[in-house]
């Protein structure tokens, strides 16, 4: 399986993830990414600095599979606010 790493990069910051995950494809990084970002904004808040932080995520050569910015994340979040009937 293959090994992605989630980077953080907010401004000119980059915080490495020096671990990496084994994940089936980029598909899942994509979705292990998304929830990465909803738990750091969850638990961090709206700082201003986290809406224009994006997730790099690399492959075992360093090479960028995906860039998730923190603010697309919060697109796919249903209103809470909204009636049911």
């Amino acid at each position: 399986m293959p090994r992605y790493f989630f980077n953080t990069r907010i401004g000119s910051e980059l915080i490495v993830d020096p671990d990496g995950e084994d994940l089936r494809n980029p598909d899942r990084a994509w979705e292990v990414a998304r929830q990465m970002i909803l738990e750091v904004l969850k638990s961090e808040g709206t700082q201003p600095a986290l809406l224009e932080a994006v997730i790099e995520v690399t492959d075992v050569r360093g090479e960028i599979v995906l860039e998730f910015p923190f603010t697309e994340a919060l697109l796919d979040i249903p209103d809470k606010s909204a009636t049911r009937h």
